[in-house]
């Protein structure tokens, strides 16, 4: 038990969540971050999928890896995220038919998403499975993380509401000259919150810091 929760995969899990976040700092995933954060339960939703599926992926490509031949190994990873994609899309459709409209299709495009290849390649080509769920988990909720924040200020100060709950529109803040900035729901704006979201990691995090 000591050793699946040694300070080494400690550090693998936590790592991803804050000093070597994989859209802030690894800036990978931007697009999907731009295309599905106007609200925040499809970013939510988004997050949540991508971390389940690089997690499984991960665990199947580190369990596979010795017998995959190295020539086709590309090949091997992407029917093993395919498959996943699928499966996911497919419950999505089944249980959250409307989140599954909203988040159309960028869904299967998870598939292309370069998070989730990255970690396939760099770690559960190298690692055991147990590292590598970690890894797959870690990194997944690194790009969830960032993708609720975005959505979190995109949708209040855009819709003025958090989860279709009202939170801004009420005729008292209107009294007082507030109104919702419509900007807020444009792509733009989602590149801007990621942009002082990377300008925040790297103020807090010396060793981001360039000399």
């Amino acid at each position: 038990m000591g050793k699946l929760f040694s300070a080494k995969n400690k550090e693998v899990f936590s790592t991803p969540l804050g000093l070597n976040n994989p859209v802030t700092v690894q800036v990978l995933g931007i697009c999907s971050a731009l295309a599905v954060t106007s609200k925040l339960e499809p970013a939510i939703v988004m997050g949540l999928s991508v971390t389940i599926i690089t997690a499984f992926a991960n665990v199947v490509i580190s369990l596979l890896r010795k017998t995959v031949p190295n020539r086709i190994r590309i090949i091997v990873q992407l029917v093993v995220v395919a498959a996943l994609v699928t499966i996911v899309s497919e419950l999505l459709k089944a249980f959250a038919y409307d989140v599954s409209v909203q988040l159309s299709v960028y869904v299967g495009l998870i598939i292309t998403n370069c998070i989730l290849m990255g970690r396939l390649e760099a770690f559960a080509m190298a690692n055991g499975p147990w590292e590598s769920c970690l890894d797959g988990i870690g990194n997944g909720l690194g790009y969830a993380k960032i993708l609720v924040i975005v959505a979190f200020f995109r949708e209040l100060l855009g819709s003025g509401t958090l989860l279709g709950i009202n939170i801004l529109n009420h005729q008292w803040l209107k009294d007082l000259g507030y109104v919702n900035n419509g900007m807020m729901l444009m792509p733009p704006m989602a590149l801007i919150i990621c942009a002082c979201l990377i300008w925040y990691q790297r103020a807090r995090y010396k060793e981001l810091q360039e000399k």
